[in-house]
């Protein structure tokens, strides 16, 4: 068959479409108005993913991690952003390899092929260079793994006990007061202005820039406690205490959640850290012993009452 021509009418009367027996090809024209039109598609949405983004909390169309707000989340997100990089480079490298065989090295360009068996050079580079990488990363991810888990001096101490379904809190340094923090609003966030499923009644305060060390334990199952914008997620075991521990950079809310599965309402156990001021968080302590210690006894005399 011989070549085809077809001109449009109307508003796309300037394409031109050549077609032939192997099939149709598009101007260059169509082609950069299409590729134009992608770029912009993707500086949308990086653009948006970044307006949405909020500091301690999840993002509507969010494809990132959540913005930092402790040295451990820091650390996470620079080796997030450089395995990213080796990763895409490495993508980029093999479809590069995979394109270059098919254009030169298929049956009509090369008829003749090659019956190189063995290359030296090309062996030990194949497998060095990927040792190198993995070693690279290896380094790092221990570089991580030790400054997660190495803790240092602790200014203070809250333990978080998961029970089905939601959180108790203990400050043994601050008074020895202990809360319950059950979820605040249903799932049609009635008069509740925080994200979906994550605000609480009783809010874990903890003071800007101090060192907090968090014990978990769990109740009666498996639970996990996990706050993204710190970097932490630890398992709360019941009869075996953890540990693991954050530095607030930044005042203001930060939610997480139980991340292990724990039962029917394992989505019901949001959590939420309050980072305040130092001044604030000595006024919340003294306000918080008077509140919890009354209901404590609220609690138990209702407790004697019933069994009488």
């Amino acid at each position: 068959m011989g070549v085809m021509h077809l001109r449009a009418k109307g508003r796309n009367a300037g394409l031109i479409f050549e077609g032939s027996a192997g099939g149709m090809k598009m101007s260059k024209g169509r082609i950069g108005r299409w590729m134009l039109g992608l770029a912009v598609s993707c500086g949308a949405l990086v653009a948006g993913g970044t307006a949405f983004a909020e500091l301690g909390q999840p993002a509507p169309w969010e494809y990132r991690l959540q913005a930092s707000g402790s040295p451990v989340m820091d650390e996470i997100t620079s080796f997030h952003n450089v395995l990213l990089v080796i990763i895409t480079l490495i993508t980029l490298f093999v479809l590069a390899l995979l394109v270059t065989v098919m254009v030169r090295f298929n049956a009509r360009s090369n008829p003749t092929p090659s019956r190189t068996t063995h290359n030296t050079l090309v062996e030990v580079a194949w497998t060095l260079v990927p040792v190198l990488i993995l070693v690279g990363i290896a380094v790092k991810s221990f570089q991580l793994l030790f400054f997660q888990l190495d803790l240092p001096k602790a200014d203070l101490t809250i333990k978080a006990t998961g029970k089905q379904w939601y959180w108790s809190y203990a400050y043994p340094d601050n008074g020895k007061f202990e809360f319950d923090s059950l979820l605040a609003c249903d799932e049609a966030r009635t008069k509740c202005d925080a994200p979906r499923l994550l605000a609480v009644d009783n809010e874990v305060v903890v003071p800007v820039g101090k060192i907090v060390r968090v014990e978990t334990i769990g109740a009666d199952v498996i639970h996990s406690f996990a706050v993204p914008a710190f970097g932490i997620k630890i398992d709360a075991i019941p009869g075996r205490l953890n540990e693991t521990w954050f530095k607030a950079t930044k005042e203001g809310r930060y939610y997480g959640q139980c991340s292990e599965l724990c039962g029917k309402d394992h989505a019901y156990m949001p959590i939420v850290v309050k980072v305040v001021s130092d001044q604030e968080f000595s006024t919340w302590v003294e306000a918080a012993k008077k509140k919890f210690a009354s209901a404590k006894s609220d609690t138990l005399a209702s407790a004697v009452g019933a069994a009488q």
